[in-house]
Formats: structure tokens, sequence, C-alpha cells
């Protein structure tokens, strides 16, 4: 989990950045910015990771990320090709433009709604994906006037399911956010095998007390209960590429199967063979539907 901190050149005076078929699919690459990102792919199946969702997309997928929401790039571990066009908006635009145009309140609302993440779906996934595909030959006023269609288009659709049942909460400062990167990057490359308090304490140079009182501080969880929900997220993405529970349990660096079955049904809901169940016939009455 190498979280990065992305943001839109502050030289540029465009409240939009459109990258054209951006290619990271070599890379874990877990990120969050202060800019909305509204990202399109096509000629996918992959995993759709946004805060603490964790879900699959099929085929193609349309998403609005809300500010400084950390998220998996959408083509990661994608061998077919694809194609992929990624909207950043600046966070500026809502506060100094939209929000203050009565005009442009369905905007508003949208990016209000981008906070839960929002996932699109039927006409409005196809027709604002041909779009988005036909951004980067614009030129710029053109390019501006078709990036508000775009976001007008969006509001106006009912097309879409919210990835959180609240808003995400980014709670990390700026001051915060270098030491959280080590410590996520630490978590990422280690998670399946063991992690002790005293190492990652070493880690940001406090003793083991002041660690565990500065992350429950920064993140509102223990370390452990934070290792266990990432251990559980990467155990959601094994269970949805096939994997059986057992295989999922020590690959995830949990030591015992019972122990992860209880880790697993706290952070879900549910224990990891109904949760592996429900995927099997979800995907078999999507086939079906087909």
């Amino acid at each position: 989990m190498k979280i990065q901190l992305e943001s839109i050149s502050p030289e540029s005076k465009s409240p939009f950045r459109l990258m054209h078929d951006p290619k990271l699919n070599h890379l874990f690459y877990w990120h969050f910015h202060p800019e909305f990102e509204l990202v399109y792919i096509e000629g996918a199946s992959a995993t759709r990771h946004v805060g603490e969702h964790i879900s699959t997309y099929t085929e193609s997928d349309l998403v609005l990320i809300g500010s400084n929401i950390p998220h998996l790039n959408f083509d990661h571990g994608v061998k077919t090709s694809y194609r992929k066009e990624v909207l950043h908006i600046k966070s500026s635009f809502k506060e100094d433009f939209v929000a203050q145009m009565p005009e442009l309140q369905s905007l508003n609302r949208l990016l209000e709604l981008s906070r839960y993440g929002l996932a699109f779906s039927g006409q409005t996934k196809k027709n604002v994906g041909e779009l988005m595909k036909r951004l980067h030959r614009l030129p710029p006023f053109d390019f501006f006037m078709a990036t508000i269609d775009i976001l007008k288009k969006l509001s106006d659709s009912g097309d879409f399911t919210m990835l959180h049942k609240k808003p995400f909460v980014n709670t990390y400062s700026k001051k915060e956010q270098s030491r959280i990167r080590e410590i996520y990057a630490l978590i990422d490359e280690r998670y399946q095998g063991k992690i002790t308090l005293e190492e990652v304490a070493a880690l940001c140079n406090l003793s083991k007390p002041a660690f565990c009182r500065y992350f429950k501080k920064a993140t509102g969880s223990t370390f452990v209960g934070f290792l266990n929900q990432y251990r559980i997220s990467q155990a959601k993405r094994l269970l949805l590429l096939g994997k059986n529970v057992g295989e999922t349990c020590y690959e995830c660096g949990f030591e015992s199967l019972s122990y992860f079955n209880r880790t697993f049904k706290k952070v879900t809901g549910e224990n990891p063979s109904e949760f592996r169940k429900r995927l099997v016939i979800g995907s078999r009455k999507m086939a079906s539907e087909s």
C-alpha cells in the first residue's frame, strides 16, 4: 500500500487535467490527491478499490472519486488490451466556482456525492465513456465545454451506486502523510508475514506506547486493527480471484484459520466462505443475464 499524494501542477490555470490512456497495470499504485477523479476504463476486468470499498468490475468501469479518497489504479494487474481515461478536477473548481453559482447546483451536488465514491452503470457509463475517449483530441475551449457537459450528464443520471454508506473521510494531515506513507509501505511489503509493533514504532522513531497513541490518533484505529483490516481487504481480493479460504488465510499473513474467520467476519459482517459463495452466485447470475 505505497500511498502517494498527487496533485495538478500549480502552474496550470485550468481546473481540469486529462491523463489519456495512462498504463499503470504493472504497478500497485495506492494513492490519493486533493483533486476529484473521474476514471473510465474499457477492455478490462479487474479490481475496483476505492477507500474502504473493494469489488470487481467487468469489461468497463466509470467511477467518480471524491477529494483525498485513497484508491488503487483501476488497471492494476490487467493483462488484456485496454483503454483508460482519467480526468482530474481541482477542488477549487467546486469551492470557488461551482458552489457559488445557483445555475450549477446540480454539479455541486454531484461533487458532494463523490465523497461516497460513485460507480456509474448502464447508458450513462456507455455515453460518458464515449465522450471521455474524445477529450484528448479537443482544443482547450472545446475540452473545457465537453468536460462541463460530461459533469452535467453525470449529475442528471440515476445510474450509479454509492461505494460507501457514508462519506469517506481521509484523516491524515499534511504533516502526517509522510510518516503514514512509510507505515503503509511497510504493511504493503510485509503483510503476508509477521509485523511487530516494536519494528513499526522504530520506523517512526517512537517508543511502542508513543507509537500506539500516535497511530490511534492519526487513523482512529489500533495498529493491529488496521493491519488486520488491510489483510482482510487483500483476502477479499484473493477470494475474488478464485482462491479458496485456506490459501487466502495464510497468503494474507494470518497464522490460524479460526482467527482469520473471526477477523474476516468482524471486518465484513460475514465469514469468508459466505463471502466467496455470494460472489460465485453473483457471477453466475450476471453471466446468465448477459
